[in-house]
């Protein structure tokens, strides 16, 4: 089935190698302020403690594993176990798997509060979600920026303008696929900003063969 996202106000990042399509009102606005207000109420939110350094750590936002039986995740050696879909969520896998030509058996929650919650550079490779992986992030809430620059060499300094920077609107829709994770990495920074509450969720097919 063709993609309606060919077929609106989709918009082609243009990154060398990455696979990056970002659509600023895939939901209706409407749409987007009932889901936001409902997952802040049906989702179970937690801290989620990663190990890192040798020491374990708080993450700074609040988050929710949420997928079929037998989408455990594991990321920066802490496992998490899926909590059964949202009714809200379960209602809208179909129309995202559509849209993305993908399937999808599991979504990461993001809950940041404020701009003072943030995600670090990092880039979603782990080995159960494939070697080039679909990711579909769907953001509800305040708009914040999403940066994204290439994987370096060890030793290599980020130069000027090595980052590309999108802002995440209210309803907007990221889909990431082919060599993106392998060749690029993606934060949210931190913002000193008064800035409201922004929900994130990223969707993504788990291979459990990989246990």
């Amino acid at each position: 089935m063709a993609s309606s996202l060919s077929k609106t106000a989709a918009q082609r990042i243009d990154l060398p190698g990455a696979d990056i399509t970002l659509h600023p009102g895939w939901l209706a606005s409407h749409e987007a302020d009932a889901l936001y207000a409902d997952l802040l109420e049906s989702v179970a939110w937690e801290t989620h403690y990663i190990k890192l350094f040798g020491r374990e750590v708080a993450s700074p936002r609040l988050s929710c594993w949420i997928g079929d039986a037998g989408t455990g995740y594991t990321y920066s050696r802490t496992r998490f176990e899926p909590r059964p879909w949202p009714e809200s969520l379960a209602s809208l896998r179909g129309r995202l798997e559509t849209d993305c030509m993908a399937s999808f058996n599991s979504v990461l929650a993001n809950f940041y509060r404020d701009g003072s919650d943030s995600m670090g550079w990092h880039s979603d490779d782990e080995s159960e979600l494939g070697a080039r992986p679909v990711i579909a992030s769907l953001s509800l809430g305040a708009t914040r920026p999403f940066r994204l620059r290439r994987r370096l060499p060890r030793g290599v300094r980020v130069q000027r303008g090595d980052t590309l920077c999108l802002p995440l609107t209210h309803g907007s829709l990221l889909r990431m696929a082919g060599d993106t994770q392998r060749l690029y990495r993606h934060e949210i920074p931190k913002t000193r900003e008064p800035i409201g509450g922004r929900i994130n969720l990223t969707f993504r097919w788990i291979d459990s063969k990989q246990d």
